[in-house]
Parts: structure tokens; C-alpha cells; sequence
């Protein structure tokens, strides 16, 4: 995880974008190199298109002539594009069709054009060759049977009858015609784009007749159904308000409505009027009852009945106490004067008794107005309820009769409403029916363009220029991106964290085989770099280099065997003793390049206890090797003997630097039991060819044995298409200039 962390971690350099178009840049020059001749190939063989353009003015009319007297204008945001659409219409476009007698003079525009090859005749030359060849191969091959039924024979005449030329005609015009608005106005640009530049003038002059003649055509259809509708509608109203109105009439007739619309008209006051007076008749004979209960109550105590206020209040009876008061004051006078008995007594005592008797008299008068008037007042309360609820019924009464005059009334109003509302609107239909709904008018027409509007050579060659370095560049970009290969040193060290030893450069076929370019070519780039490869293992250790070396490689063919001979040759050469061992017993190679016997090698000296056969190579001075031998049938189980331990360790004593050569790590376990056993491993992966997902398997599995790596060889890698290596190309030109 920490090795991927690194990677994504890394920092991405411009110089890294120019090392992948450097390397890729055959691709980027192929697409534009590519991408510039069509376009260049398009613009200069294309048929030259003309564009004429006119100018014209679009207002909404007054759709409503009594509204805008207020000044009053309705929004419509969508009327502009609404007249736009009807432009471009079929309708209009075959208008214009007839206006020009198109059907006859269409092909003639066109006669300076036949016979021309331009590259849409061969793009359509092309669409065609491969419809036919198409058909051919389905017929051919029997997909479509020959007899597919009485369906699909009609389907085939309905496609295959002829659209007439009119309608094709007025297509092509209704397809080709453009709008464009005219920012902050009311002005439409209307142009239109042919090969014939006559023929776009013409066409467009006639589309804004056209358009202006298909606005007062569906202004007039439009009138002409609305006030035929309305008509209609104004008679069956007139009819329904002469038949409501009649109805009305006849039950007012019956219920004698106008007599009673008086009568409920009164009704209310008179009954406020009642109710106002029984409540008054009410409160008056509470409380002359109130005085009749009392008077009743104290009839036999004539003092106490004094005390009742009308009673008292009574004049008569007021004048009689004030006559008694007189006559006893002249009796207790005269009793002064003369005794009870005598004659002026006895008459002031009878006159005094003939008072009271008065007096007495009069109270029971009294009394009998006060029962008289409570009787009264308790009639007058009874009538005047009656009176009351016979006011109420006859309301009711009434209102019955109002309920149904009202509603035959209002159906009346109703319909004399509608009735009223079409026959406004329809005299307002006919006076705007002489109002234009869209105003238009031409503010410039058409010219007879001089230069093609298209195509734009400049233009398109530019852009043919920047697509094609764009395009080139993002092509080799994607395809670096799916390069999942290592290719380079950084490759290695960025993502797995393994430092790089050296690279080898591809070798080209006509020098020497790459097994045995170090020895017969020893100053070439390939030979250096070897030679740098051979201080880097020399520099690998703290405590020094490593002795017992094994070289191997994730997959196949990545010149493992290759680099272990170069590498032991290096070695030699510095005058290290140098043993290489053959450890690839499954495929052994290095007796067929240094051209040795195979009968006895490590496969016999570890299945037996023989001495191993050392051959010294006469071509390389300090060089030692030791055949695979015959191929036994458990190079594994050989391997992880202790016999191999012996002979390491006996062969450590004689020579200074001893390199196996071992078979892949992801094909057979060999060089994970060599692995364990030798001082470090050296990984050799083939430039452009291993895989990022294999060498991270490979170096997976050493690292759950915990093996030792040196570090990793790049072999194969192109000089020429990487900014890290050109110091091969000095080498080499600095050792040819000698």
C-alpha cells in the first residue's frame, strides 16, 4: 500500500507530457497530417453555398380595439417564436414554391453544378456504394426470404411511391430557411443558403410575402369561424331569454305579483310597527296587574289600600282627605267648646263619618278603574299577537311566492347577461375583424450575395490545424494512459518502491546476437551499459556487494538469460572470477550459446554426489560456467536440497561473484527457493512489454518469502523514444567518431 501511495502521489512534470509526445509522436503527426488534408481536401472541393439574408418587422396588432383605448397592451412572450414557427412552415414554404413557379424553373438554378465531382458527391458516392453492397450481402446471405408475405410488398410500394416535387421543394425550403432574432428589437434576420445565389435572393423576398399573405389567411379563417359561431350562439340565447322572460311573465299574471310586491314591501314595517306596540302593551299590563294583585290583596285594609300609588294619587280622593283632615281639626276645636253630645258636635262628627263614607266609595271606584284598566291592557296585549303572528304568516306567504318570482327573475337576468355579452362581442368581433392581428413589415429585402457565405477557407483550415495537433495530442495521451506497461526507471522506483540498477537498449537485427554482444562488441551502448549495471550491484551494499547473485524475471522472454551472461561478461571483464550457473533446468540455454556439452551440469550434481562440472569459457579471461544438465523430472524438489547449499558455499570459496540464471517467478517456484538461498536477486523486466499488474504480483510473492532484490534491469528499452537515455546515442556516436 505504500508503494501504490507513493505512486499517486507523485508529482507530474511537464517535461513527463513531453516525453509521452516525444515518444508518441509518429501517432500525433499521422492524425494531423490526417485531419488537415480532409479538411483541407473538404473546404477546396466543397460547393461554394450562398446565404441571402432579409429584414423584416414584427409587431402584435391590436387584438382588442376597446382595451387599448385604455391604453392597455397584452404580453405574449411567446408570439415571436409562435411567428418564427409559421415561417418556417410548409404552408409558407409552398407559397413561395408557387409564387415562383418552382416545380417549373427549380432544376435550372442547378445546371452549372451537374457533372461536378465535390467531396459531398463522393461522400454520397460512397453512402451509396456501401447500401448497395449492404443489400447485396443480405440477399446474398438469405436473411430477408424471398417470399415475406403480402405486407411487406406493401410497405415497400407505400415507401418506394414518389413524394411529389411541390412538397420536396418546399422541404428543402422549410429545412433551409434560418431566423435569427435581432437582440433588443422587434426585427427578424431571415435568411436562406444555396449553391445558386439568384435562387436565395428569390427565395427569401417570396418567404416574407408568403409569410405576410398566411398571417391574413389564418387572421380571416379565424374571424370568419368566430362570428359564425357567435351568430349561432347570440340566437339560441335570444331564444332561451324570450322563453324565461315569457315564463316570468305568466307567473307574476297568476300570483298577482305586483300587488303583492307592495304588500311584502310594507309587510317588514308593519311588523315592527305591531311588535313595537305589543311590547308596550306588554310592559302596560305587567304593571297594571302588578297594581290589581296588590289592590286585590289589601281590599279590606282600607288604610293600607290608601297606600297604592294611583289610589293615592287619585284627585278625588286627595280632596276628600283633605276635607276630613278640616273636619277633624274643626272637631277637636269644637270638643273645647262642647261636649260629644251636643248638636254642633254631633253634626262635625256626621259630617267627618259622611267623608269617610265618601272617601270609601271613591277608593272602590278606584279600584274598579284599575281592574277595568288591566283588562283592557290585557285584551289590547292578546290582539295586538294575534295581529302579530297573522303579520308573520302572511310575510311567509309572500316570501314563498317571491322565492319562485326570484328565481324565474334571475334566470331572465342570466340569459339577458349572455345575451347582452355575445352581442357585444360580436359587434367588437367585427369591427377588429378589419384589424391586422401580426403586423409586418419589410424593413430591408434580400440582395444578391457576392462571396459564399460557406465555406470559410481560412476559418476552417485554422481549425483543421488545431483540431488535428489537439486531437493527435489527446490520442497519444489516452493511448499512454492504456499503456499499463513499465517503460521507464521512474516507472519502477515511483510505484514499487524498487530502485533501478540500469537499462539496456534495444538492440537492432543487424548487430550481433544480444547473448554475446558483450564479448565480441565491447564498446558499444549496449556493452556500457552493462558495464553500468555492473558498478550499480557493486554499490548495492553497505558492507559490499552482494556475491551470490540470482537473475530472473517475472514472465517470459524479458532477457533474463540474456542480461545474467552480459552481466557475468561485465563482471569478467573487471577481474572478478565469475561463475554463471545454468539454474534453468526446465529450459536451459547456456550451452547452447557458449556451445557447450549438456550431459553432465547441476541437475546431476545435485541428484548424485559427482563433483559439478566447471567449464571455462576461452572467450572470456575470469568467466566460468556450469551447465543446467539433463532435464530431470523434479528441478524443484533439486533445488530445495541442502546439496545446493554445499555447492554455493564451495564455489563462494573459489570465485568472487557467482550469477544464476533461473527460470520466470510466476511460472514455476525455482526462483523463489533460489531466492532464499543467494545473497540478493536481480529482477529484469522488458521495457513496453511487462506489466505494472505482473511485476507487483511478482514482487508480491519475494515479498512474503522476504528475499532479498538487489534491485531491477530495464531491458529493451528504445533509446530514441525517451529523454532518459540519450547518453546511449552519445556513446555510440562518441565510439564510431574513434
Amino acid at each position: 500500500m505504500e508503494e501504490k501511495e507513493i505512486y499517486l502521489e507523485k508529482e507530474i512534470h511537464l517535461r513527463d507530457y513531453f516525453r509521452i509526445l516525444r515518444k508518441r509522436k509518429y501517432t500525433v503527426y499521422t492524425f494531423f497530417i490526417i485531419t488537415v488534408a480532409l479538411v483541407v481536401l473538404h473546404t477546396y472541393t466543397v460547393t461554394p453555398l450562398y446565404q441571402s439574408t432579409a429584414k423584416i418587422l414584427i409587431e402584435k396588432g391590436e387584438q382588442n380595439v376597446l382595451l387599448t383605448s385604455y391604453g392597455y397592451v397584452q404580453y405574449d412572450p411567446e408570439f415571436m417564436e409562435t411567428q418564427i414557427q409559421i415561417i418556417r412552415s410548409t404552408p409558407v414554404a409552398k407559397k413561395v414554391v408557387k409564387s415562383l413557379n418552382l416545380v417549373e424553373t427549380y432544376d435550372s438554378f442547378f445546371k452549372e453544378l451537374e457533372g461536378r465531382i465535390t467531396f459531398n458527391s463522393l461522400v454520397a458516392s460512397v453512402k451509396d456504394w456501401g447500401k448497395d453492397l449492404y443489400s447485396t450481402v443480405i440477399r446474398l446471405t438469405g436473411i430477408v426470404a424471398a417470399d415475406s408475405g403480402p405486407e411487406i410488398h406493401k410497405i415497400d410500394e407505400a415507401m418506394s411511391e414518389p413524394m411529389p416535387k411541390d412538397e420536396i421543394i418546399a422541404l428543402s425550403i422549410a429545412s433551409g430557411i434560418s431566423i435569427e432574432p435581432v437582440t433588443d428589437s422587434r426585427i427578424l434576420d431571415i435568411g436562406f443558403t444555396s449553391t445558386n445565389p439568384v435562387l436565395a435572393r428569390m427565395i427569401v423576398n417570396s418567404v416574407a410575402k408568403a409569410y405576410i399573405e398566411k398571417t391574413l389567411e389564418m387572421k380571416m379563417e379565424s374571424s370568419g369561424y368566430t362570428i359564425k359561431w357567435m351568430t349561432h350562439k347570440a340566437d339560441e340565447e335570444r331564444t332561451r331569454l324570450r322563453q324565461s322572460e315569457m315564463a316570468l311573465q305568466q307567473y307574476m299574471k297568476a300570483q298577482d305579483i305586483v300587488t303583492t310586491e307592495n304588500r311584502l314591501a310594507m309587510t317588514p314595517q308593519k311588523m315592527n310597527e305591531v311588535n313595537s306596540q305589543l311590547t308596550q302593551a306588554e310592559t302596560k299590563r305587567k304593571a297594571l296587574e302588578a297594581v290589581y294583585r296588590k289592590v286585590k290583596r289589601l281590599a279590606e285594609n282600607h288604610d293600607a289600600i290608601e297606600s297604592v300609588q294611583m289610589i293615592a294619587s287619585d284627585p278625588a280622593i286627595q280632596s276628600l282627605r283633605g276635607q276630613m283632615l278640616e273636619a277633624e281639626k274643626k272637631i277637636m276645636d269644637l270638643s273645647k267648646k262642647y261636649g260629644h253630645k251636643h248638636p254642633v258636635m254631633k253634626r262635625a262628627v256626621a259630617d267627618l263619618e259622611m267623608l269617610q263614607q265618601k272617601k270609601k266609595l271613591e277608593i272602590k271606584r278606584v279600584v274598579d278603574i284599575i281592574k277595568n284598566q288591566y283588562e283592557l291592557a290585557r285584551s289590547s296585549e292578546r290582539d295586538l299577537a294575534d295581529l302579530l303572528s297573522k303579520t308573520k304568516t302572511e310575510a311567509i306567504r309572500l316570501n314563498e311566492k317571491f322565492i319562485q318570482y326570484n328565481i324565474l327573475k334571475r334566470e331572465v337576468d342570466t340569459n339577458r347577461q349572455l345575451y347582452d355579452a355575445l352581442v357585444t362581442k360580436l359587434k367588437e368581433q367585427g369591427v377588429s375583424e378589419q384589424v391586422q392581428a401580426v403586423k409586418v413589415w419589410v424593413v430591408e429585402n434580400a440582395q444578391t450575395p457576392k462571396t459564399p457565405s460557406k465555406p470559410r477557407k481560412k476559418r476552417n483550415i485554422m481549425l483543421g490545424i488545431i483540431l488535428g495537433l489537439f486531437g493527435g495530442i489527446g490520442i497519444a495521451l489516452f493511448l499512454e494512459y492504456l499503456d499499463n506497461t513499465v517503460k521507464y526507471p521512474d516507472d519502477v522506483q515511483d510505484r514499487f518502491g524498487v530502485p533501478v540498477l540500469g537499462t539496456v537498449p534495444l538492440l537492432s537485427s543487424k548487430r550481433e546476437p544480444p547473448e554475446i554482444i558483450t564479448i565480441k562488441e565491447t564498446s558499444t551502448a549496449f556493452a556500457e551499459s552493462y558495464k553500468t549495471i555492473r558498478t550499480a550491484v557493486l554499490l548495492s551494499g553497505a558492507g559490499g556487494p552482494p556475491k551470490k547473485l540470482l537473475v530472473t524475471s517475472m514472465a517470459p522472454q524479458d532477457g533474463k538469460t540474456t542480461t545474467a551472461i552480459n552481466l557475468s561478461v561485465a563482471f569478467a571483464h573487471a577481474g572478478k572470477r565469475t561463475l554463471l550457473v545454468d539454474a534453468d533446468m526446465r529450459r536451459p540455454r547456456l550451452h547452447k550459446i557458449f556451445q557447450m556439452v549438456n550431459d553432465e551440469g547441476l541437475s546431476t550434481c545435485l541428484a548424485s554426489e559427482s563433483d559439478i562440472k566447471i567449464n571455462q569459457t576461452g572467450n572470456v579471461e575470469n568467466l566460468s560456467v556450469v551447465t543446467a544438465g539433463p532435464t530431470p523430472p523434479n528441478p524443484s524438489e533439486l533445488l530445495g536440497s541442502d546439496r545446493l547449499n554445499e555447492l554455493v558455499k564451495a564455489a563462494g570459496k573459489e570465485f568472487d561473484l557467482i550469477v544464476f540464471d533461473s527460470p520466470p517467478i510466476l511460472t514455476v517456484s525455482d526462483s523463489l527457493i533460489l531466492s532464499k538461498i543467494l545473497d540478493g536477486t536481480i529482477l529484469v523486466a522488458w521495457a513496453g512489454k511487462a506489466t505494472h499488474d505482473v511485476i507487483e504480483k511478482g514482487l508480491k510473492m519475494l515479498g512474503e518469502i522476504k528475499a532479498p532484490i538487489v534491485g531491477m534491469i530495464l531491458n529493451g528499452v528504445v533509446v530514441n523514444k525517451s529523454n532518459y537515455y540519450y547518453y546511449h546515442n552519445y556513446y555510440d556516436s562518441y565510439y564510431s567518431s574513434e
